[in-house]
């Protein structure tokens, strides 16, 4: 596949200028960047879902491509979860359509008749490559490799966790027997054992794949190539080996760049000086000054720039108020989404200040537990108590507090803040210049998650509900943004699988579920129950 010349603005916003790339048929390819350059963006150009402003895409041959989009769209599913795996072959159309054609073949004109057994042989070799005779066995299979209880068959899809939708969706993207396989941030809700699977399976994969992914182990694990988009020059540039091959090779670029930079500053330097001895001098030492003068411009105009380094600050944004001693109790809380309940009799206390992380599996209710402390939903059975002063704030992983239409800084516009201390924030949030008055429509899911955690901070309140905010994030801004919770002196309750992003905040003690278990924080046993969750 041949990408040429592509250029591309969304909004006011550059993300490809002449950029060029080539990826062989059937190579893993890792998609990395910083957030906002461009990676979902190229998968959904490959697509054909955005269109490019110019330039062109190339395939060798006409494949069959499988996308799994980072950002979910299964909830107003009304089918049962076997039934939507089921149709992720077209056999059953293919069969119907094969059967009304050869109904029209017995009554239809020899020219139609000859239409006919041109679709009929189409349709036929689509249900040999979609195997149709053995695909419900090849399901069943993959169901049962991914762990999938069968119990969750019957279940609407609708009605599944965030974790067994992304395990869903991963099953119905293999059983689809894709040629190509474009994966945005997959791992982001699987749980230990499907994560190993789909390890497995994607380094056994015959076909092309892009994988963009934060998740540093799974793409060493997987890739052979990766594909780095610059932000900067809108530019991409391949690299063979892996994740951590690639650091090397850039760590090795950097330092070449630097002394690159240094040679030229050194004899932009020395020119310069000449230029200014001898600009007022008269023959060969004017003409000398004036041909310094001529390679001066010339050097600076091929200068090799920096890349741009920008700096965060410590915040210092307090809650408005201290709040209780206890901001919050639950007192005996039972839920269930149906008759059986996926929380039993759960009681705990958080202390003022505390870190407090909630883990599980897939399915336990961890998601929903931060639901019903913020009161999106209500305990069947108990009750929950907040301190007299708690004022909550809420980051759902679906970020729906925010206005699409409006940009970053309108977005965050909170009373009792200026224009300049609203971008100090979003700086440490990694916003800076121009940057804040983009329209959310047009940020990368990792951005969005950016903008709606500096919201969080700035409505600062006391107690912080997080629900996996580094989901959408690359390693080094997990960093950046778990020191400006760190920081905060309000109390914080999230779920999370990440334990750098888990240690950077400062978590104190954690819940387990199903079992309602309390310990205090230890890096092992979240290792342990998720190693490589992403719920």
């Amino acid at each position: 596949m041949r990408a040429e010349k592509w250029n591309l603005t969304l909004g006011n916003e550059k993300i490809y200028e002449d950029a060029e790339f080539y990826l062989q048929e059937n190579k893993k390819i890792g998609i990395v960047g910083v957030n906002g350059a461009g990676k979902s963006t190229l998968l959904k150009v490959l697509l054909g879902q955005i269109p490019l402003d110019s330039g062109k895409t190339t395939w060798e041959s006409k494949r069959k491509i499988g996308y799994l989009k980072q950002e979910l769209e299964m909830d107003e599913k009304e089918e049962n979860v076997l039934n939507y795996l089921l149709h992720a072959r077209p056999i059953e159309k293919l069969q119907k359509r094969q059967v009304e054609l050869y109904e029209k073949m017995a009554t239809c004109t020899e020219s139609a008749y000859k239409k006919c057994i041109k679709e009929l042989s189409k349709i036929e070799d689509l249900l040999f490559f979609y195997d149709c005779y053995h695909a419900e066995n090849t399901l069943f299979e993959l169901i049962e490799k991914m762990k999938i209880d069968a119990s969750l068959l019957d279940k609407k899809v609708k009605e599944l966790s965030g974790g067994q939708k992304s395990k869903i969706a991963f099953l119905h993207l293999l059983y689809s027997n894709p040629e190509v396989m474009l994966l945005d941030e997959p791992t982001n809700h699987l749980d230990k054992d499907t994560r190993e699977f789909v390890t497995s399976y994607l380094k056994n994969y015959k076909g092309m794949l892009l994988l963009i992914s934060h998740d540093v182990s799974f793409l060493n694990a997987i890739v052979e190539e990766i594909l780095y988009l610059d932000k900067t020059t809108h530019k991409t540039r391949s690299y063979k080996g892996n994740y951590n091959d690639f650091l090397k090779k850039k760590e090795a670029e950097k330092i070449e760049r630097e002394r690159r930079i240094a040679k030229q500053e050194e004899r932009e330097e020395k020119l310069r000086k000449i230029v200014l001895k001898y600009s007022n001098s008269s023959g060969k030492r004017k003409r000398m000054a004036e041909s310094r003068e001529k390679a001066l411009e010339k050097l600076q105009k091929e200068k090799v720039e920096r890349e741009t380094l920008y700096k965060t600050v410590k915040l210092n944004i307090k809650p408005q108020d201290e709040g209780s001693k206890i901001p919050i109790k639950v007192n005996n809380i039972s839920f269930g989404y149906q008759e059986e309940n996926i929380i039993q009799n759960l009681s705990f206390l958080i202390q003022k200040k505390e870190r407090f992380l909630i883990v599980g599996e897939n399915g336990v209710g961890k998601s929903t537990l931060l639901k019903l402390l913020v009161g999106v939903l209500t305990p069947k059975e108990g009750n929950i108590w907040y301190g007299s002063k708690t004022q909550v704030a809420y980051y759902a992983q679906e970020q729906e507090a925010l206005d699409s239409n409006k940009t970053i800084l309108e977005n965050v516009d909170t009373k009792g803040f200026s224009e300049k201390e609203l971008r100090t924030v979003l700086g440490n949030f990694l916003f800076f210049n121009d940057d804040v008055f983009k329209k959310v429509e047009v940020l990368s899911p990792g951005e969005k998650a950016r903008v709606s955690l500096a919201k969080i901070l700035l409505t600062r309140a006391n107690l912080l509900m997080l629900d996996e905010p580094t989901n959408h994030l690359d390693v080094e801004t997990q960093k950046i943004i778990g020191e400006n919770f760190r920081n905060y002196e309000g109390t914080i309750i999230m779920v999370s699988h990440n334990t750098s992003f888990i240690e950077s905040v400062g978590v104190n003690r954690m819940l387990f579920l199903p079992k309602g278990k309390i310990t205090n924080y230890a890096k092992e046993k979240v290792l342990e129950l998720a190693k490589s969750k992403r719920e």
